[in-house]
């Protein structure tokens, strides 16, 4: 079983942090008290895996003495539960700024007499959690995406961590484009094999037409660039903190060149790049 404690400053990241853990599989808790983190632990060992992954948002407004989390945090490690700790912070600047634009009340603003102060009353109240704290990220210059990402870095399973699913869909531009498509390369420049009778009743996949298309000049100058293209540009994807990645090849009627392109470069995006690639051909049929 598996107990995060999401924690850190007010406007730091975490009602963010948190639904990104969500859609992770975390069962998620906010404003929990310290006192009570232990009974729900309880609760959780005994729901028979339903919530094997839970995150608790611990904050200010319960954190009356740290000492109180740390003796639970202490005694979750005696239980055998995988217990950690993320802090998400940013600078008194950003947290300032961040307030003043969603017009919501700091949670000590009522015990100081300026937003700064409460801010920095809060930083210093938080400050040996921080430091018994697993994970801190600092979300001053962190976009939504990358804080996705690097969430789906240390909490993410398996799957999740493989950080990107990469689609390559071939399709026949008569056909209209795919609409989901993010990259769209338009591969109407090589040979056609439609103009060849023995070749035109194929289809991409089959050696014939992937032989006269693939082994002609054209491609053989184009394949390359593509695909070092790709190589590049995926894991700046990857890190944007992008879950999905269409890649689109179309020629005139989806059959025979975007066919055998797509799939050349599907196998070439599993060998190469790490992450799950599916293959699908949608006007294969029609063209």
């Amino acid at each position: 079983m598996e107990i995060l404690i999401i924690s850190g400053l007010s406007g730091g990241g975490k009602s963010k942090a948190a639904s990104f853990l969500e859609d992770m599989g975390y069962y998620i808790v906010d404003n929990m008290p310290a006192a009570m983190i232990l009974k729900f632990a309880e609760f959780c060992e005994r729901g028979g895996g339903r919530y094997d992954r839970a995150a608790l948002v611990y904050d200010v407004r319960t954190a009356t003495s740290l000492t109180e989390i740390f003796d639970v945090l202490d005694q979750l490690k005696t239980m055998r539960i995988d217990c950690r700790v993320l802090f998400l912070e940013a600078s008194p600047e950003v947290i300032i700024q961040r307030y003043k634009e969603s017009r919501r009340r700091h949670p000590l603003r009522n015990r100081t007499d300026s937003l700064e102060e409460a801010v920095r009353r809060e930083r210093e109240l938080m400050e040996p959690l921080k430091a018994r704290a697993d994970v801190v990220i600092d979300t001053t210059h962190t976009s939504t995406a990358q804080l996705r990402a690097r969430l789906l870095r240390e909490f993410g399973g398996a799957a999740e961590q493989s950080g990107m699913a990469v689609n390559v869909v071939s399709f026949g531009f008569k056909y209209g484009l795919p609409m989901e498509a993010d990259l769209v390369f338009d591969v109407r420049f090589l040979p056609n094999p439609y103009y060849i009778d023995e070749l035109r009743p194929q289809t991409g996949l089959d050696q014939g037409v992937a032989d006269y298309v693939l082994q002609s000049k054209q491609a053989q100058g184009y394949l390359p660039r593509l695909e070092e293209l790709l190589a590049y540009s995926l894991p700046l994807y990857v890190e944007e903190g992008k879950t999905s990645l269409v890649i689109a090849v179309g020629c005139t009627g989806g059959r025979h060149r975007s066919v055998a392109v797509a799939h050349v470069l599907a196998e070439f995006l599993r060998r190469r790049c790490g992450c799950p690639v599916t293959e699908n051909h949608r006007d294969m049929a029609r063209g």
